[in-house]
Parts: C-alpha cells; sequence; structure tokens
C-alpha cells in the first residue's frame, strides 16, 4: 500500500503549507493527511490527478478551488467556497460548511455532512458531460442555487423537521435542478424559479446519489428515499428578460 504523508499544518502561513501539497503531489505522493488546519486558505487549488487527502480540523476559504481530480476529505467545518469553481473530483465535509459552498462549480461532486450557509451552489454550471453535484446532509440558509446555470443540488435535511431555506431558493436560475426533501411553498422560491414534485423518474435519478451520501455518512437511507422531494428548476432561460428596457 502506498505510504500516506502527513503534513503538521500548526501555525504553517497557507501559502508554504500549499507549497509543500504540490512538491508532494508532484513528487508521486498519492496519499496526504494535513493535521492541525486552522483556517489556512486555497488547500488543494488547482490540483490534478487522483491524490486523496485528508484535511483535519477547519480549512479557510476556497478549499479545493479550480481542483481537477483529487479527492479531499475534511474532518471539521469549513469556511467560505469549498469547490468553487471545481471541475472534477470529490470533497467530502464531515461537518458543516459556510457561504457560497460549490460556489461556480462545473463538475465533480461536494458532500456535506452538516448544514450550508448562504448562497450555496451559485452559478454551478455544467458543461458536456460535466455535471457538478452538491449534496447537503443537513439545511440550507437564503438564495440556495442563486444563478444556477446546470448541475444539481441535493438537500436531504437528514434528521430535521424543518427543511427549507429561509428565502429566495433558485433566484435567478436558468439552468440545473435543485431537489429538497419535503413541500417548499411558493414563497420559498426565488425570482426565475418555479417548483413541482418529483416524479419517480426525478427520484430514480437522484436516488444513487442518496444512497452515496448515506454510505458515506454512514446514515440511514430509508427515510431519505421513501419521502416526497420538490423539484426546482428555471421558469425561463431568461429569468430576467423582463427587467430590461429596450429602444
Amino acid at each position: 500500500m502506498d505510504k500516506e504523508l502527513v503534513i503538521n499544518a500548526n501555525g504553517i502561513h497557507y501559502t508554504p503549507l500549499n507549497t509543500m501539497i504540490r512538491s508532494a503531489v508532484a513528487s508521486g505522493v498519492e496519499r496526504i493527511r494535513i493535521d492541525n488546519v486552522l483556517g489556512q486558505r486555497f488547500i488543494a487549488d488547482g490540483l490534478k490527478g487522483t491524490v486523496r487527502i485528508k484535511v483535519c480540523g477547519t480549512p479557510g476559504g476556497d478549499l479545493g478551488m479550480f481542483m481537477r481530480g483529487p479527492v479531499i476529505e475534511v474532518f471539521g467545518n469549513c469556511d467560505h467556497a469549498p469547490g468553487n469553481t471545481m471541475d472534477a473530483g470529490e470533497i467530502i465535509i464531515h461537518g458543516s460548511s459556510g457561504d457560497a459552498t460549490a460556489h461556480s462549480m462545473r463538475g465533480g461532486i461536494v458532500m456535506v455532512e452538516g448544514d450550508i450557509g448562504y448562497r450555496g451552489g451559485i452559478h454551478m454550471k455544467e458543461y458536456g458531460d460535466h455535471l457538478p453535484v452538491l449534496i447537503v446532509g443537513g439545511n440550507a440558509c437564503s438564495f440556495l442555487g442563486e444563478y444556477m446555470a446546470g448541475g444539481i443540488i441535493l438537500v436531504l435535511g437528514s434528521g430535521k423537521e424543518h427543511i427549507l431555506p429561509d428565502r429566495g431558493i433558485g433566484t435567478g436560475i436558468h439552468g440545473g435542478e435543485i431537489f429538497i426533501r419535503g413541500t417548499v411553498p411558493e414563497r420559498a422560491l426565488g425570482v426565475g424559479a418555479r417548483k413541482a414534485e418529483a416524479t419517480e423518474e426525478d427520484r430514480a435519478r437522484i436516488e444513487p446519489l442518496i444512497r452515496r451520501f448515506a454510505e458515506v455518512f454512514s446514515v440511514d437511507v430509508e427515510p431519505l428515499i421513501s419521502v416526497e422531494y420538490t423539484r426546482i428548476t428555471p421558469a425561463s432561460g431568461r429569468p430576467f428578460a423582463n427587467k430590461y428596457t429596450w429602444e
């Protein structure tokens, strides 16, 4: 079995820490564990390949930004925007995550065991066979999926009675899908979003994602697949078309 490189990040500024990570990957290291992480930003940004990275602690903003392939597993909470503009790979968070989780994500998967902050999945997009997926095990704050252009956001609300971002769900959405366990009132939708009960076909498409989440976080899957889901999609490809004045 390949040897795991252990880095103690205690007191290390994010610039030399990221230099260590990149040097290790360039030398062929396939597994890295980073201990005592406390706010260091940009961890694994721009990395390619198949390296697996365990982050023990609380990473700072933009974890895995522009990443293409690696797997990051965080044992703790995350700051803002993990998975920002990520192209491929996985980010698994055993905790909660801050605002703008999966910001502009365009491929791969981000799974959060707990809650996320505001504007989760903002500007998510897809192209070709790249389909970004954000799975939230807990709840999300307002403006989930704002300006979303592609991909799937799935809010499971595991163990929660109230599963609902406060307001503005899908504001400006013009592509992609948002699935929320249970019912969603009309008042919670943002401009340009519409809702419908998920069909059997919809549920069949998201069931593998639910099962993957349950397996990763050791959650009972049955309560998550035996209930109804609301599917939120664009009401139009140009949600703000009527806001412009044409001469």
